[in-house]
């Protein structure tokens, strides 16, 4: 083979293994798409505390609607994040959720929403501080909240100053955003829906419609199992 030749081989062999690497890595970051439940009943031995990470994006940039805030979810068992809001968990365990939270924030119409409900200890950690409650007309206000009414969980998610726009979700961790941490216990088993209780569905009356009422973006459902 000639100088030529052996140079367009090897040319040719570093394209392809630039195009695996592009691929793997386009392959990890970019989000599944809604269709199931993120099973964490066999993420860890029986009576273990499980793991669960979620975040909070100002827009979720693909899609049927593009421009509406989300949740998205990393899944235990490929480490991707997914646009899936429904979890299986095993009944009367401990959950350890984190939330990175991308989202700016507004003064909540009704304070009751900044304190910390439910979680064990009636506490949850702001970028490693504890807290119990927030005062949203102060800072950079709540982007917004997690919730499960049949649980009186609640959890107000601290807003992020400045811009909320990291493009296509998920946003990644060098984007500025708030990390909050709590833990709750799941009851028996049974479907428990959860929720934001802050309007932040732009263009619909009040901010309640859109994402608001929508699976796979401000809401979702705890799925206990035995």
């Amino acid at each position: 083979m000639s100088k030529e030749g052996r140079l367009a081989t090897v040319l040719g062999l570093f394209l392809v293994a630039v195009a695996l690497v592009v691929w793997a890595v386009a392959s990890f970051i970019t989000p599944g798409v809604p269709g199931g439940v993120v099973n964490y009943t066999n993420t860890q031995a029986a009576g273990q505390p499980v793991n669960l990470t979620v975040e909070t994006v100002g827009s979720i940039g693909f899609g049927a609607h593009p421009s509406w805030v989300s949740y998205l979810t990393k899944d235990p068992h490929t480490g991707k994040w997914v646009h899936e809001t429904s979890w299986e968990l095993p009944a009367n365990t401990v959950v350890h959720m984190t939330i990175y939270q991308y989202d700016s924030g507004s003064p909540l119409r009704n304070q009751e929403w900044g304190q910390v409900q439910g979680t064990i200890g009636d506490n949850a950690t702001l970028n490693g501080k504890t807290f119990s409650s927030y005062n949203s007309n102060t800072g950079t206000g709540v982007g917004h909240t997690f919730a499960v009414p049949q649980l009186n969980l609640v959890v107000p998610l601290v807003g992020v100053g400045g811009s909320n726009i990291c493009g296509t979700a998920p946003c990644l961790i060098n984007f500025p955003h708030n990390t909050e941490t709590f833990s709750f216990k799941t009851p028996g088993p049974g479907s428990y829906n959860w929720q934001c209780f802050v309007p932040c569905a732009l263009g619909y009356l009040f901010g309640n419609g859109g994402a608001m009422s929508a699976q796979n973006y401000m809401g979702g459902e705890l799925e206990v199992v035995q």
